[in-house]
């Protein structure tokens, strides 16, 4: 049996989960200022470090001691600016106290882009200084609250959450570029939002938990991690700023009304905050 919380209100104050109730947060924040992604959310890019700064906060202050926040995240180019967000996130998440664990580079499908306008130029201008590059690669950026005690895991539940070896070498998990095929746009549950494959939860919820633990996603959007969590037997807590995407949510975890696929006993909670705007920002 596992439990599945859903919450609409500020990610930014995560009152709801007590200190270190948390095993593993797995989360992609949302671009900043992509025209296809909350366009025009933050009225500057110092706001939305200061969204990042103060949620890493609260990640830093609900995990356990010794694990494990990845955040799938990337530089981003808006109105010709190129802005340093893998750089000053990383330094974020150092200067609340967690310790940068490791760098993993998602690569997507060759063919994914074609020439753009943007590498176009080029073409247009074969000449020095008129090349700008399209981006097929997104960082996946590990950290680690402390160090991890191994002796606090049970060796039934050790066996419990093994990792099929066979997986983890054919897929090339051991690797620090990860190829995955990203989630096409006008895929039913993902209508307008940017979400990632579940492939990347699966990996991380595999690699750095354990059965029964929980999972958070602080930018929950469409609930891919939280539904990934519980295909893996673990709980799961989402944090999301619409509430317009709690049907999406529900069915994609099993929990709407048409398709209930509650057959284990699992639950889900939903809490939508009183008073106050809903959403990362305030």
């Amino acid at each position: 049996m596992t439990h599945h919380k859903l919450i609409i209100g500020n990610c930014m104050s995560m009152q709801e989960i007590p200190d270190e109730s948390v095993h593993l947060v797995v989360t992609s924040p949302p671009y900043f200022n992509a025209p296809f992604d909350y366009k025009g959310l933050f009225k500057s890019y110092d706001q939305y470090l200061e969204v990042l700064n103060r949620t890493a906060q609260e990640i830093f202050r609900v995990l356990q001691k010794g694990r494990i926040a990845v955040i799938n995240i990337d530089d981003m180019l808006v109105d010709g600016e190129k802005f340093p967000i893998v750089a000053d996130a990383t330094k974020i998440f150092q200067n609340v106290g967690f310790r940068y664990r490791d760098r993993i580079i998602w690569k997507k499908p060759d063919g994914y882009l074609r020439i753009s306008r943007r590498s176009g130029v080029l073409l247009q201008n074969p000449y020095p200084m008129y090349f700008y590059p399209d981006n097929l690669l997104e960082s996946i950026l590990i950290f680690q609250k402390g160090k991890f005690d191994y002796r606090t895991i049970s060796k039934e539940l050790k066996e419990a959450s093994k990792i099929d070896t066979k997986e983890f070498s054919e897929n090339k998990w051991y690797m620090t570029i990860w190829e995955m095929v990203n989630v096409l746009p006008g895929s039913p549950l993902e209508k307008e939002i940017a979400a990632f494959p579940e492939e990347l939860p699966y990996r991380i919820i595999k690699l750095f938990s354990y059965k029964g633990e929980t999972v958070l996603d602080p930018f929950v959007g469409s609930g891919t991690t939280m539904k990934v969590a519980r295909q893996l037997g673990r709980n799961s807590i989402g944090i999301e700023i619409k509430k317009s995407l709690i049907p999406i949510i529900k069915k994609k975890l099993g929990f709407d009304e048409q398709l209930n696929l509650d057959n284990q006993g699992d639950t889900f909670e939903l809490i939508i905050r009183k008073g106050g705007k809903h959403g990362c920002i305030s």
